[in-house]
């Protein structure tokens, strides 16, 4: 079966079966960032073979996405913030 064969289902290596990503929903995102780049830091100093190199990928994938919810999370609660403060101060509360 060729690659273009595939479904999305398969595993692209055989045998392979994935980083186990079910805790990192319940992380902080200091959690998550320190774990991330941990990751990062070990797929950068290579060593590790074929699978273990995917599931690390994979998990640091997982870490960057809930890092990214975090601080998606942080600039939607300042932006209403902001919203608020604008809608009811007047040029006099800036300073003017």
């Amino acid at each position: 079966m060729s690659t273009a064969d595939q479904t999305s289902s398969e595993p692209a290596v055989e045998g392979f079966s994935g980083a186990d990503t079910s805790d990192i929903a319940a992380m902080s995102y200091e959690q998550a960032r320190s774990e991330l780049v941990e990751t990062v830091g070990r797929l950068e100093a290579g060593g590790a073979g074929l699978e273990e190199s995917l599931a690390l990928w994979e998990r640091g994938e997982a870490l960057a996405d809930r890092c990214e919810q975090w601080l998606a999370g942080a600039r939607q609660k300042l932006d209403e913030v902001r919203a608020r403060a604008g809608a009811g101060d007047g040029p006099s509360a800036q300073g003017d």
